[in-house]
């Protein structure tokens, strides 16, 4: 009986979308050397959130801290293997959680940081805890455009993704997009944009769409590259403020002979 009401209550509830992530970043084509293993690690805090989750028995956004390891290996200059493991989660009603893993296959026009107009698609496959996404198995597909303009960048990542519950007739609209002022090789300010409009054959609402905005600043060296950035929500179905850091660095370096 208790399984029967959760499901009316699913059905019931208004639809709106499922903007928590443990991965805010606008891809930009660019992917590890040929034999180079790279690692990013993901963490994002929303310390002024949502408090009701997105779905019966999910977590609830507000004060909660979500992240991953992505473990990424380049196979060819225009191919990259990745492994996100683990997705986990602490929020003030679980605790700490696991939230289940991704591989990743991403796919890329070589060099794209040396190009004017770059290009690519990534193709994700999820495995997710009941409490972090309503459905066992997600995927993601996205197709990166961008170009690089010296000292702008313009990049859109127009997200599809998919829950193979419904098949492709349900494919949920969540582009990104990067606009980005690079003051040196080593350092950039930029202004990023994620959204969710819903299924393709029937956006949400404007108010139930989710719509963040950040400002984000990156910064490279030797070490460690960083990126972090504050987003604000633009609707109510957004988290009202999120904090995101990204940290990466190549894990082995190409021998030299």
């Amino acid at each position: 009986m208790r399984a029967l009401v959760m499901v009316a209550i699913a059905m019931a509830a208004p639809a709106v979308a499922f903007a928590q992530t443990d991965e805010i970043q606008v891809y930009d084509a660019s992917i590890a050397e040929v034999g180079i293993f790279n690692l990013t690690w993901h963490n994002n805090f929303t310390p002024d959130g949502l408090k009701t989750p997105a779905f019966p028995g999910g977590l609830i956004p507000d004060k909660s801290l979500n992240g991953v390891t992505e473990w990424a290996y380049g196979v060819t200059g225009w191919f990259e293997a990745g492994l996100y493991l683990p997705l986990y989660s602490v929020s003030k009603d679980r605790g700490a959680t696991i939230n289940g893993g991704k591989i990743r296959l991403l796919f890329v026009s070589p060099h794209a940081a040396d190009r004017k107009f770059f290009y690519g698609a990534n193709f994700e496959f999820s495995y997710n805890a009941k409490h972090w996404e309503p459905n066992r198995f997600t995927s993601e597909i996205r197709p990166i455009i961008g170009w690089h303009l010296h000292p702008w960048d313009i990049i859109v990542n127009p997200i599809l993704d998919n829950s193979w519950m419904g098949g492709f007739k349900s494919l949920d609209f969540a582009p990104e997009s990067r606009l980005a002022y690079n003051f040196s090789p080593k350092w950039a300010l930029a202004a990023e944009e994620y959204d969710d409009f819903g299924q393709l054959r029937q956006f949400y609402s404007a108010s139930d769409q989710s719509h963040q905005l950040y400002a984000v600043f990156d910064h490279s060296s030797e070490i460690v590259n960083v990126e972090a950035g504050i987003g604000f929500g633009l609707t109510h179905a957004t988290d009202k403020l999120t904090l995101k850091l990204i940290l990466s660095r190549d894990l082995n370096s190409r021998s030299k002979h």
